[in-house]
């Protein structure tokens, strides 16, 4: 979570930020605005003067804002842009971020949302013995696991692949994407009993530079788990 500020939140950006449409850069400027919407992330706004108006074309209106479909020759971002018009974001516009083809803090593309400068992430190797059991079977066993510390969000460990039961786990075809990690592939867990615990586990095939040192470990749901920390049960996250 970001610091104990009300949303919403606003401070200008330093970095020069590029939105990329239709083989277009509809918008380039230094003079973006990450505002905070909710505690968690926040977004870019940026000036109307930075949206050139030849993209925009109008699609609703209510007392508070007004909505665009952003148009680039015949692909159609459908009410993707909104201009704020009352309170602490009025004249402010806003780009729905997932309906763009990439967005670009100076030359290095980011995905989801903006990455927030109150957050950071870091990756520790760990000497501590990792037990990881599913219904009763151990599927993964290490004194060699690498932990990720990222603010707001509970400690993740990942455990090489050497040490987990690789004939348990299936890949699947399920992908995410973290903007500080990259692109996450999935694996399920298959029992000897027949249960298949779908998409249990995750790992990067190649992570982002600042999380380089989790490529090819494997983590597991702590919530869905047993996790075992020098023979101690952990308290799954979210349990007291």
């Amino acid at each position: 979570m970001s610091p104990p500020f009300s949303q919403p939140h606003i401070e200008p950006s330093a970095k020069r930020i590029r939105v990329f449409f239709a083989g277009k850069y509809v918008v380039d400027t230094t003079r973006a605005k990450l505002v905070w919407l909710k505690p968690y992330y926040p977004y870019y706004f940026f000036d109307p003067a930075d949206v050139p108006a030849q993209f925009l074309q109008p699609a609703s209106k209510s007392a508070d804002r007004e909505q665009y479909d952003l148009i680039v020759g015949t692909r159609n971002a459908e009410y993707a842009v909104t201009k704020h018009l009352q309170g602490d974001l009025a004249g402010l516009m806003q780009i729905a971020f997932d309906a763009m083809d990439a967005w670009f803090e100076e030359d290095e593309e980011v995905f989801v949302y903006p990455k927030d400068p109150c957050k950071r992430v870091d990756v520790l190797q760990s000497s501590r013995h990792v037990r990881v059991v599913v219904n009763g079977v151990e599927v993964a066993n290490s004194t060699k696991p690498r932990l990720l510390f990222e603010t707001g969000i509970a400690v993740r460990t990942y455990i090489p692949k050497t040490d987990c039961r690789m004939d348990l786990l299936k890949p699947t075809d399920l992908t995410t994407v973290c903007p500080y990690k990259g692109v996450a592939n999935y694996y399920s867990v298959a029992l000897s009993t027949g249960e298949v615990l779908d998409n249990l586990v995750w790992w990067y095939r190649v992570p982002l530079a600042e999380c380089a040192d989790i490529k090819g470990y494997v983590a597991f749901y702590d919530e869905k788990v047993d996790t075992y920390f020098d023979g101690v049960l952990q308290a799954r996250p979210g349990q007291k």
